[in-house]
């Protein structure tokens, strides 16, 4: 279902079940050697997913280690993304040179259970435009979409920067009945080729019981899109 958010030269593959431990390289074990049981199952059957794509890829199988951040180290020329919940794995890959950078997330469709932590990832602004979308849509977490779409967000911006980008630091906004969003950023972006990015737009989907959210930016973007404050997908 990921695979509908994201263009054609982003291949994916998702699973609801887990693969086995021994699935995992060696150097992928140990990284996971002290976790725990869910924390092993999902390490290792996103890394079968991610392997599943790169295969689609025609990229034979190789570890997908964790570098000091926790964002996962894609084989070169490869960008890529990936995401866990309960009940859900996927991961997503491209050609560098298709894909400037993409992003995933998916999380259940449950309201973030405490005020305090939705302080935490939301700012005001985006908590007046989450109860504008309840009241005009009930029945979809938009508090947890809005944090979806941050994370999103995150894992393209993380390989552009090398740096940490804060949910203070991005703003969304969530179109309720089209399936997009839009990510302002509030702090510099990267600059890719001779444009800076000031924000992203992305899609989302509500589907059996998850949120999906994804944002990509395709290489043919730095020539094709207009020089707007969001970037194009």
């Amino acid at each position: 279902m990921i695979e509908t958010l994201l263009p054609s030269p982003i291949l994916f593959a998702e699973r609801s079940g887990n693969f086995p431990d021994d699935s995992l390289f060696p150097s992928e074990r140990q990284v996971v050697a002290e976790a725990g049981i869910a924390r092993r199952q999902e390490f290792t059957t996103v890394r079968a997913c991610a392997r599943t794509a790169l295969a689609r890829l025609g990229v034979p199988p190789a570890p997908i280690l964790p570098d000091a951040a926790g964002a996962p180290r894609w084989p070169a020329g490869v960008v890529g993304s990936m995401t866990h919940c309960a009940g859900y794995r996927a991961a997503v890959v491209a050609r560098a040179r298709d894909v400037v950078a993409v992003g995933i997330d998916a999380e259940p469709d449950a309201p973030i259970p405490t005020g305090g932590a939705r302080a935490r990832v939301t700012a005001a602004e985006e908590r007046a435009h989450i109860a504008e979308l309840g009241a005009r849509r009930p029945g979809v977490s938009w508090d947890r979409l809005v944090f979806s779409a941050k994370e999103s967000v995150y894992k393209a911006w993380y390989p552009l920067t090398g740096r940490q980008l804060d949910f203070d630091q991005v703003l969304i906004t969530v179109s309720p009945d089209d399936g997009m969003f839009s990510a302002r950023l509030l702090v510099p972006g990267p600059k890719v080729g001779a444009r800076r990015i000031r924000g992203f737009t992305g899609e989302w989907k509500q589907f059996r019981g998850l949120l999906l959210t994804a944002v990509s930016l395709m290489a043919t973007a730095r020539s094709a899109c207009p020089d707007e404050d969001f970037e194009c997908t």
